[in-house]
């Protein structure tokens, strides 16, 4: 099921809940802009593509849609993409050169409805300047977070998401113990790369992300944090590339699991 809640007062967070046996719960997040252009980022998760689109209908019609601000190409972002490109004629995608190669492996864009931004690159959408940012962490080359300059909110697609045991609306409502621990967790199973980078680009890059002083974050896989909290996410992503890497289930382990899932 997809629930829907305020960020702010004109954006909205549509919001699901994907269990990982043995781990906990990844929220699964998109946000509706609303402004004179309004703006859907993300499209919701294949699997959950009808509850997606009710959800949606909730908060805007998408008649009233400008634009899709698509962060990366992964499944849990693309669900509803090309219905509402059907239904609404008027919506342009905005996402990198990569990203509509990749869309062109599966479900092609139309090379008339995208708008392709670079990390650094500004682009107005009605009553906002959304400014292209590469988020310090991320599981798809082609992904792209932006700065609203209007609400000072930082859209960082996959970066500061969670692994938790109990998702609320709020990030401020979990403990620092599961915020970093779920953090961390996510970031190495989400990002292996980490234990690879150097630490000193890595904390530039981080750096990058305080500098900004974003009023609130919005990731595609944490409960909305307000900006007070940067400082408690980045010391979790800056953890990271030092915690013990991810190691997933074996086939032992899923027989076990499968076994506890069926009974005697």
């Amino acid at each position: 099921m997809i629930a829907t809640y305020p960020a702010a007062p004109d954006i909205d967070v549509l919001t699901s809940t994907f269990p990982i046996p043995g781990f906990g719960f990844v929220p699964v997040n998109a946000f509706v802009l609303h402004g004179s252009e309004p703006v859907l980022v993300d499209t919701g998760a294949m699997v959950d593509h009808a509850d997606f689109m009710t959800a949606l209908r909730s908060v805007i019609d998408p008649v009233d849609l400008r634009w899709i601000w698509l962060t990366h190409t992964d499944f849990d972002h693309i669900g509803s993409l090309h219905q509402l490109l059907e239904e609404n004629p008027r919506i342009r995608v905005i996402t990198t050169f990569l990203g509509v190669g990749i869309m062109s492996l599966t479900a092609p864009l139309p090379m008339d409805r995208v708008f392709l931004v670079n990390p650094g690159q500004d682009i107005t959408v009605g009553d906002r300047t959304l400014t292209a940012v590469k988020p310090p962490v991320f599981d798809n080359p082609s992904t792209t977070g932006f700065y609203d300059q209007k609400s000072g909110t930082f859209f960082s697609s996959d970066c500061f998401g969670a692994l938790l045991q109990e998702v609320p609306q709020n990030a401020a409502d979990l403990s620092d113990d599961d915020l970093r621990q779920g953090q961390v967790t996510w970031a190495t199973l989400d990002s292996p790369w980490l234990h690879k980078v150097d630490a000193g680009a890595f904390a530039k890059e981080l750096d990058g992300i305080r500098a900004m002083e974003p009023t609130m974050v919005l990731s595609s896989h944490l409960p909305a944090a307000a900006g007070a909290m940067t400082d408690r996410l980045l010391a979790s992503l800056a953890a990271s590339p030092t915690a013990h890497p991810f190691t997933g289930p074996d086939q032992a382990a899923l027989e076990q699991m499968l076994a506890q899932m069926t009974g005697p």
